[in-house]
């Protein structure tokens, strides 16, 4: 399939919007009234700083919403004010915040099924309204809708937009797309879906076993074993490594990100010298600013004496939990929640601890004078923030008070 082409076209298609229907402002003025918080806005104002009796709370510097997310959220009320009768899907979350779709369910905007790992598209039918998520959608499920007669509203971030470019560019020239990511991940699965032949690797780790099968050839059979489902139909390591171009799933850890690139561009100029090492590899700076931003600021943000740090954002968002990665590489005792109804009852919190089952710890909140940082991720909105925070000083005046 011709992917650029057929994006092109979708663009000039009188079905397809991808900037709104002309009342962005006022979508943005009840996003604000939902979701933003004074207690937010006053801690910024005082150098990201609450100090209430016995606990002093850090607040990251960066944090919450990011553009792309507050224009994705943005134009899905502007969808359902603009079709007010009409039905409205998304293919996926609009983003990966429980309340955020609650909200976008109660203002009856469907949500797509996933069916034995497959999504059931059975339920659209033609004239719907079809939203795409700020992470994206594949382009099989863009023709799908289009070939459907699907009125198309695309808030797929532009950040995302720009590493389908690079991967575009990657298979223009013949290069497999090394894509530093989560493979089941919806971004992930987007972006392959533009990419010719493609292979995702987790982590450094991963990168380090693709590095010394270049340099050093290996068992196939196992190398495909260990990236079963996370490369391009009919990948041949011995072939498809020979030209490789690299991009990322935009909410991965940066430093990671940049250390995979390095790896990659030492590895081909080792293997073909600096002469012909400009036709056998390709890079673009494919790094979400916003993401990058709020990895700094937590960086930051560890820096402080903390006695334990709260990470607040969906369990499925890639960006969260790499915030959440920072602290316990900090040796920081931290706590991911989706939000504030995981604190409590008593002094308990139900939380996920990092790639594991959620679980629940009692007893979390220590007595005696406490410093708590707490950041969250892209996709989640001041108000979360502000209940988590409030949930955590109320709890701590009933333990003084025992």
């Amino acid at each position: 399939m011709d992917t650029k082409t057929f994006k092109r076209d979708l663009n000039h298609s009188p079905n397809y919007y991808r900037r709104g229907f002309g009342n962005h402002k006022e979508a943005v003025v009840a996003l604000n009234t939902e979701y933003q918080s004074s207690l937010i806005q006053e801690i910024r104002d005082n150098n990201y700083r609450l100090d209430r009796g016995d606990v002093t709370i850090f607040l990251a510097e960066s944090f919450g919403f990011c553009w792309g997310v507050e224009r994705a959220v943005a134009m899905a009320y502007e969808t359902r004010s603009h079709f007010p009768e009409e039905r409205i899907w998304i293919t996926n979350e609009i983003i990966h915040n429980p309340s955020v779709n609650t909200r976008l369910q109660e203002m009856e905007v469907g949500f797509i099924e996933v069916k034995a790992g497959e999504k059931d598209f059975s339920v659209v039918e033609t004239g719907d309204i079809v939203i795409l998520p700020a992470f994206g959608a594949s382009v099989q499920e863009m023709k799908f809708l289009n070939d459907r007669g699907c009125t198309i509203v695309d808030t797929t971030c532009p950040w995302v937009s720009k590493v389908w470019n690079s991967v575009e560019k990657h298979k223009k020239k013949k290069h497999t797309s090394i894509i530093h990511g989560k493979y089941k991940h919806e971004e992930t699965v987007a972006t392959s879906s533009f990419a010719g032949t493609y292979l995702v690797v987790l982590n450094l780790k991963e990168a380090e076993y693709v590095r010394n099968y270049i340099l050093q050839g290996g068992d196939k059979e196992e190398f495909l074993a260990k990236f079963t489902n996370a490369h391009s139909l009919g990948f041949d390591p011995d072939r498809d490594l020979e030209r490789i171009g690299v991009a990322n799933q935009t909410t991965m850890l940066k430093s990671e990100t940049e250390a995979i690139g390095k790896l990659f561009e030492k590895t081909m100029l080792e293997k073909y010298g600096p002469i012909e090492f400009n036709a056998h590899f390709m890079s673009f700076n494919t790094i979400c600013d916003a993401t990058q931003e709020r990895q700094d600021a937590m960086f930051g943000l560890v820096k402080e004496d903390l006695s334990l740090m709260v990470v607040i954002g969906g369990f499925n968002s890639s960006n969260t939990t790499h915030l959440q990665e920072i602290a316990i590489d900090k040796g920081i005792i931290s706590y991911h929640i989706d939000s504030a109804d995981r604190i409590g009852p008593g002094n308990r919190i139900e939380h996920k601890p990092l790639d594991k089952a959620i679980a629940v710890t009692e007893n979390w909140l220590p007595e005696g004078k406490i410093a708590i940082g707490i950041t969250s991720g892209a996709s989640t909105p001041d108000k979360s923030v502000e209940e988590a925070i409030e949930r955590i000083l109320s709890l701590k005046e009933k333990i003084i008070a025992r």
